[in-house]
């Protein structure tokens, strides 16, 4: 090959190898203004009664959407098992079958609101932080259904997952397929004690509900259908445009 030959030939060289880096370059500049700020991240709220699946979903919502998933049912669970003083003051509630009941919301994904008037404030705050909603899924399903789901609900209490003795059981009995720790069964997942939570439940969700419905917010998901579809389902409403 010729000098002048050669030349021409590592020019092209560098040319295709300078498009490259270009290219690549621009690649990783989207992937970085791709990631969503705070201010874009998903705000939602999930509404369902226990047992609908929210502690199935959440943690998906957490990963695909890079939101704080903050479930305050756990977090009190947490203390109760330690006994510490908070946790000694919960279970008073507990027992009396008054803060599991509730709905555990997750809003980015904290447990709020449970009435109107908090609902009202969060608006408040939001506006100040120049925010806003963009859902809230209720997962809807018959309390009769619930019941035969929770009487059979097994629990890591560490991470909050999930199984079901009949429905979706561990590889291993009373075992967690990741960890290889014990599952736990929760003291009021029984029919007495969840008859009166959903009691409780049905009574302060319906005025919240009411109040995001008169804002064009609420979306019912049919939580009697496999994690699977309730997933795609969710996926849905978070990602369609307004």
């Amino acid at each position: 090959m010729a000098a002048s030959d050669e030349l021409e030939y590592l020019k092209s060289l560098v040319a295709q190898l300078n498009d490259k880096i270009a290219a690549l370059e621009t690649k990783a500049k989207g992937a970085v203004t791709g990631h969503r700020t705070p201010a874009q991240q998903l705000r939602t709220i999930l509404i369902g009664p226990p047992g609908a699946g929210k502690g199935t979903q959440a943690p998906r919502i957490r990963d695909e959407f890079c939101v704080c998933h903050l479930a305050t049912g756990d977090m009190l669970r947490e203390q109760v098992t330690k006994k510490t003083k908070l946790g000694v003051e919960a279970k008073k509630i507990m027992d009396a079958a008054g803060t599991q009941q509730g709905m555990q919301e997750r809003f980015r994904a904290g447990r709020l609101p449970r009435t109107v008037p908090q609902a009202e404030k969060l608006d408040a705050m939001l506006i100040a932080r120049k925010e806003k909603l963009d859902s809230v899924v209720q997962l809807v399903i018959e309390d009769q259904l619930l019941i035969s789901r929770i009487t059979g609900r097994l629990i890591h209490a560490a991470s909050g997952r999930t199984y079901h003795k009949e429905f979706n059981p561990p590889k291993k009995p009373m075992v967690d397929d990741e960890t290889g720790e014990p599952l736990i069964q929760r003291s009021d997942d029984n029919v007495e004690a969840l008859r009166k939570r959903l009691t409780v439940f049905h009574t302060q969700t319906g005025p919240v509900v009411d109040y995001y419905k008169a804002k064009g917010l609420w979306h019912p998901i049919d939580a009697a259908q496999s994690p699977s579809v309730v997933w795609d389902n969710l996926r849905k409403v978070f990602t369609s445009k307004p």
